[in-house]
């Protein structure tokens, strides 16, 4: 049985897609949105696609295509077009954030962790981006995404149900440990008292982080020791 459950972010914390995800929700709600202006006035990250795709359309007055019915086919239409950007040759490539394979790597090896993921993303576009950045899907044991739960402090207690099988009963508190960019990463776990390292390779900084609750701030995964020491601490 395992002692943590670790759980990666993927934008911004494990991977950057280089603007795929955006560029694929531009495309698919422009004729909705008509106002470009919208796609500014609404942030992406910490968020999950299927919250971002609501926010954009009531931005732009839509309240009433804001239902799940209507939601789920623009999010399909969505992945489409995130598959094609992810590979396409005319645009920046996604990338790695620096020591995030070694930390994955370390974690993998090491038989006190379970490796999961908490993330926004819809579950077949987050396969979409770790794959892209050449990082197999199938090294998380557990996950929730974007779409189990459009609400983003849903999922940690998805993953965490997920992870009984590894514990033997469902893991919570500082059995929990949560790596992500965002203040959303930080306090989606707070119903379980998990811990959140925060690294700032985002659009936030470490001072925004740690007054989010950050439990641990680093500037990147390189120090990967200081990060194992956090997890365990």
């Amino acid at each position: 049985m395992t002692q943590k459950l670790v759980l990666f972010d993927i934008d911004g914390t494990l991977l950057i897609s280089n603007g795929a995800g955006r560029r694929a929700l531009i495309t698919v709600l422009s004729e909705k949105i008509g106002d470009p202006a919208v796609f500014g006035r609404v942030r992406f990250d910490g968020k999950t696609d299927p919250q971002i795709i609501v926010e954009l359309l009531r931005e732009a007055g839509h309240d009433e295509l804001s239902r799940k019915a209507l939601v789920e086919p623009m999010a399909e239409q969505y992945l489409e077009l995130l598959e094609a950007e992810l590979v396409s040759p005319d645009g920046p490539r996604p990338a790695l954030m620096p020591g995030a394979t070694e930390l994955l790597d370390l974690l993998d090896d090491d038989e006190r962790v379970t490796l999961g993921l908490v993330t926004g993303n819809l579950v077949r576009g987050a396969a979409l981006k770790l794959r892209s950045v050449g990082i197999d899907p199938e090294r998380f044991a557990v996950g929730a995404f974007g779409s189990d739960s459009a609400n983003r402090p849903d999922l940690p207690p998805i993953a965490a149900q997920r992870a009984e099988p590894f514990f033997g009963r469902i893991p919570t508190g500082e059995e929990i440990v949560i790596i992500g960019d965002t203040p959303a990463d930080v306090t989606c776990g707070q119903s379980l008292g998990v811990r959140a390292i925060a690294v700032a390779t985002g659009n936030y900084s470490s001072e925004e982080l740690s007054a989010a609750g950050a439990y641990f701030v680093v500037e990147n995964l390189v120090d990967t020791s200081s990060v194992i020491d956090a997890i365990f601490a």
